[in-house]
């Protein structure tokens, strides 16, 4: 029984697969390590991967099918799946919009087609994102509501993946389960996310851009907490009970916290002030996230249980560890 990871060597990829490696399960990570953002910071993830038991690296981008389709051949034990390489970040969209079509569109259908043809297969998650939601001011966002006014083009992106998703699970029936993050953070976490930026910029004595005039509001959530969620809902697949075998869930803290208390937050851990460079909102972004988990609660346990009083300092213990500051 072996468990492929796409995303390996990105920031959620890195910590799930750790965690199922401590459980001793057997891990085939897959990842591009495209240059989004440093992939020095991405190879420091996947060397400590590489060496432990149970783990087996390929380098191959999701989107080539004759690449992904030698994976699945070489491992026809992969009875589980966690798809999460895609290309995140909505400011970026606006810029190389094709990137999110090829990754997460035509990546997400090509690794859909090869676990159709796995004759063990128990369980394909997948990313999705608390984006899809827009800029609803219905909150909490729940995964009853409507999803169909995104306001990125990333954001289209992962609602097309869970579409295509309910669509393989109703013609296959495939168990498949989309989980909507919000705003993950900690130690190892993505360079092109706020606290990450806010973090540098402060050490460096240099302002720190602040949209909508700091009047946002985000549910943030510690990795340790995401890869729990993920972890736990992978064991537990979706029955087939005359209706595709297909669920969603949000997976978040639960709480939405003020932007400004969260640069707070940073402030307080580094022992240092930001200057504060207020700018009107960006195009693409919302106001305001915040999860409704119910549902992951009554179904898996879930218990999201660390704070940014907490989180927070302990990225910027990693941070200044290493980026040696």
């Amino acid at each position: 029984m072996t468990v492929l990871v796409t995303g390996t060597a990105g920031f959620i990829g890195y910590f799930t697969t750790l965690a199922l490696l401590d459980a001793g399960r057997r891990v085939i990570g897959i990842d591009n390590l495209n240059d989004y953002y440093d992939v020095s910071l991405k190879q420091a993830r996947l060397d400590n991967l590489l060496g432990r038991n149970g783990f087996t690296f390929s380098q191959t981008d999701i989107a080539e099918r004759e690449a992904v389709d030698a994976v699945f051949r070489e491992n026809p034990d992969i009875t589980e799946i966690i798809h999460l390489a895609a290309q995140p970040g909505v400011r970026y969209s606006l810029i190389n919009p094709y990137a999110y079509t090829r990754s997460n569109i035509e990546g997400h259908l090509v690794l859909l087609e090869a676990a159709r043809r796995l004759s063990g297969l128990k369980h394909f998650v997948y990313a999705s994102s608390s984006s899809v939601y827009g800029d609803s001011s219905d909150v909490p966002f729940s995964t009853d509501k409507r999803t169909d006014t995104p306001v990125s083009l990333y954001a289209a992106t992962k609602k097309s993946m869970e579409m295509m998703s309910h669509a393989y699970s109703h013609l296959y029936r495939m168990p498949l389960t989309g989980l909507r993050f919000f705003t993950v953070y900690g130690p190892w976490g993505r360079p092109d996310m706020a606290y990450y930026i806010f973090t540098k910029k402060i050490l460096a004595g240099e302002p720190i851009p602040v949209f909508n005039n700091g009047e946002m509001r985000r549910d943030f959530t510690y990795i340790d907490d995401i890869v729990s969620g993920v972890v736990s809902c992978l064991g537990t697949p979706p029955a087939d009970l005359g209706l595709p075998p297909y669920r969603l869930y949000n997976i978040g803290n639960n709480k939405t916290e003020s932007l400004m208390d969260f640069i707070s937050q940073i402030e307080r851990a580094l022992g240092k002030k930001a200057e504060i460079d207020f700018q009107p909102m960006q195009a693409g972004d919302v106001k305001e996230t915040f999860a409704d988990i119910d549902t992951m609660v009554e179904d898996f346990g879930f218990s999201p249980s660390t704070g940014i009083d907490v989180g927070i300092p302990r990225f910027v213990e990693w941070y200044k560890e290493f980026h040696g500051a």
